[in-house]
């Protein structure tokens, strides 16, 4: 750890100083900005986007390093350089899994990047479970636990079922419009102390999945897309330049797999390292309880969506888990590492076939897990239809949007050929029943 640093501290906290976080998932991390201002802490999502936001990474981030880190750092140095916030009543926070990617290493870019800026006197407050670093400013209580994965639910919960009414939906804008009275809703009963418990839980995900299921909705048949890829990329509009936008406008249905398994996926991770190289009885017992606290979170919210046909619900972790048994090995855990490649397998065996797979340049262990894998998984699943995309600051929008213009072509070649078999076998079928009818008809005596 740099011991040149500066650590957010209590007095720092009870100043009011404002806690600045990256924006990734819009509902999820509105939420979470909620939970932690009821917890005492300043916090405010970034919204700054455009090219100022690539300007400022490029500027204090070496452009050899992956595009989440210049994005991630990038959106931070705009929004100080804004001139929004008082810059000595100021601090920033950001995740670090523990792993040997991104999500641990960004932090020490980031403060390089602060410091070349002029402005090393902002602490960063790191968001982790590896006890990696601490801060006297920033507790993770079991609380704030509960509160953060009772959003994570929730935010999984509506983005699963809104993604699935939208491209249907008869009046345009209600879907939106019942995401934000949920977000509304959601947040009165958290400053009232409610909708965390179980049965709070319990009735509100019910709630959401019969709204989301009244909304009037067509009967066609779109395209179903699926988006996997690095966790940043594959959800941030910033990160993937609007690949959910765009996707509305080809006339498609496009699914995400939640954050959920990939909670359960970085808990898990320390349950096999202890499996396959040893390690503390006791820690992996703690991981195991904690897994199973999360996957008992999980199960609610799959019990609500499933509860409606309508509605293709989330796959629990324990079976996404085990659809890669074979295919690759629990030990490649680098960034998404095996999750990755199982989620593509997941999304495939819940009709998601067409999958786009959102490849930062310069992020080995999604080229790896993702692009890598293409071709194994095309034998365990053949029709799977699989685009690697590569997000990169010099890669053109209008490049990337015409090699997913090609993914939805040969899908559709794929769906009209598929839908021409159909239609030939129910004509055989037809075909065979008026036989079969004909040779059941009475037959005239021919005695008389």
């Amino acid at each position: 750890m740099d011991s040149e640093h500066v650590e957010f501290t209590k007095e720092m906290r009870e100043a009011g100083y404002t806690i600045l976080i990256p924006n990734m998932l819009e509902f999820h991390f509105s939420l979470i900005e909620k939970v932690l201002r009821l917890n005492g802490y300043n916090a405010v999502v970034l919204h700054n986007s455009g090219p100022g936001v690539m300007a400022e990474g490029l500027k204090y981030v070496h452009n050899d390093t992956c595009v989440p880190a210049l994005l991630v750092i990038g959106q931070f140095l705009d929004a100080l350089h804004s001139g929004e916030y008082d810059l000595n009543k100021v601090a920033l926070m950001i995740t670090q899994t523990g792993g040997g990617c991104r999500a641990s290493n960004y932090i020490f870019l980031l403060r390089k990047a602060l410091k070349k800026a002029g402005l090393s006197q902002i602490p960063v407050i790191s968001v982790n479970l590896s006890g990696l670093e601490k801060a006297s400013g920033f507790k993770i209580t079991v609380p704030l636990i509960r509160q953060l994965v009772a959003s994570l639910v929730y935010g999984d919960c509506i983005m699963c079922v809104s993604n699935q009414t939208r491209p249907y939906e008869q009046h345009k804008g209600d879907t939106n419009a019942l995401i934000e009275k949920w977000n509304d809703a959601l947040i009165g009963q958290y400053n009232k102390g409610r909708g965390l418990s179980r049965r709070d839980m319990r009735e509100n995900l019910r709630a959401i999945v019969n709204d989301f299921d009244n909304i009037g909705r067509s009967r066609e048949r779109k395209t179903r897309v699926g988006i996997v890829g690095e966790i940043y990329v594959k959800y941030s509009s910033l990160g993937n330049n609007g690949l959910e936008a765009f996707l509305q406008t080809q006339d498609c249905e496009y699914m995400l797999p939640g954050i959920m398994a990939f909670i359960e996926f970085k808990i898990d991770n320390r349950v096999e390292d202890i499996r396959l190289y040893g390690g503390s009885r006791l820690k992996k017992i703690f991981c195991q309880l904690f897994l199973r606290y999360v996957e008992s979170m999980e199960r609610m919210l799959i019990e609500a969506v499933a509860a409606h046909p309508a509605f293709v619900p989330p796959t629990a972790y324990q079976h996404i888990k085990g659809l890669v048994d074979g295919v690759i090995g629990y030990g490649s855990k680098m960034g998404e590492g095996w999750l990755l490649t199982a989620e593509m397998l997941e999304l495939a065996e819940n009709g998601y076939e067409n999958i786009i797979c959102t490849q930062p340049f310069g992020c080995l262990p999604n080229h790896i897990n993702g692009k890598g894998m293409i071709r194994r998984l095309t034998e365990v699943h053949p029709g799977i239809n699989i685009v690697p995309i590569d997000y990169d600051l010099s890669a053109t929008k209008v490049n990337q949007e015409n090699r997913i213009r090609l993914m939805l072509a040969v899908a559709k070649d794929a769906e009209a050929k598929a839908a021409a078999q159909r239609q030939l076998l129910e004509q055989e079928h037809l075909a065979e029943e008026a036989a079969a009818a004909w040779e059941a008809r009475p037959k005239a005596d021919s005695s008389k």
